[in-house]
């Protein structure tokens, strides 16, 4: 066994912000931690309050993938370990949940608009803080908004603002209690800021980008 790789794994286990694959110091929220269930399956701590000893690793798929194949979940929690295969994937899944709960958060808060006509309307006034299209959103949908954003920027009553395509129409339509929405704003406040740190959680996990929109072009 490499002593070397052990004691530097030591570190990291010790200290909470340490990444096991890089060894970086990362900020709290860029990190997720793991632990080994009482079965020796390794499970993601994301509210960091499951008993045992934990593993930290940068909130990147890639990365998980990374701790996976180099094996150091088992060196870092010193025990045998199981459910590495769907790990990278079953992290996905949880951060994608944890997004449509804030979703539903911020609905029952009255800080989500849907419906294109509201949308439009929020964009050009500056009352958005953010954007959702569904990822099966018709591009002209998507265009037509984008337009609303840029003369709202362009007049001064709205701030550049970002916008995400990570739910499907029907996983929206569901966390928002309505049928076929396809596009909403977020609305300035705390649960609509809970969403967007939560939607930007996932984007990093995917190794996506949320930004502004780009006008798209007319199709043919």
């Amino acid at each position: 066994m490499d002593e070397a790789l052990d004691d530097g794994l030591e570190e990291a286990v010790m200290n909470g912000r340490m990444c096991i694959v890089s060894r970086r110091s990362l900020e709290p929220d860029a990190l997720v931690r793991f632990v080994a269930a009482p079965d020796g399956r390794v499970v993601p701590d994301l509210k960091r309050r499951l008993p045992g000893r934990g593993a930290h690793v940068e909130a990147r798929r890639e990365t998980v993938e990374l701790a996976v194949k180099r094996r150091l979940f088992s060196r870092a929690l010193k025990r045998e370990v199981s459910g590495l295969e769907t790990l990278a994937a079953d992290l996905d899944s949880l951060l994608l949940r944890a997004a449509l709960g804030s979703l539903g958060m911020a609905r029952k808060a009255g800080q989500i608009i849907t419906g294109s006509a509201k949308v439009d309307a929020a964009l050009r006034t500056g009352k958005a803080a953010a954007t959702l299209h569904a990822s099966d959103a018709a591009p002209d949908g998507i265009r037509k908004l984008d337009g609303a954003r840029h003369a709202g920027e362009v007049s001064g009553r709205a701030r550049p603002t970002v916008s995400f395509r990570l739910f499907t129409t029907d996983e929206m339509s569901l966390a928002l209690g309505g049928e076929n929405v396809v596009h909403a704003a977020i609305l300035p406040g705390s649960a609509g800021l809970a969403l967007v740190q939560r939607l930007e959680a996932l984007c990093a996990y995917r190794g996506e980008e949320a930004g502004q929109d780009t006008l798209l072009p007319a199709d043919p």
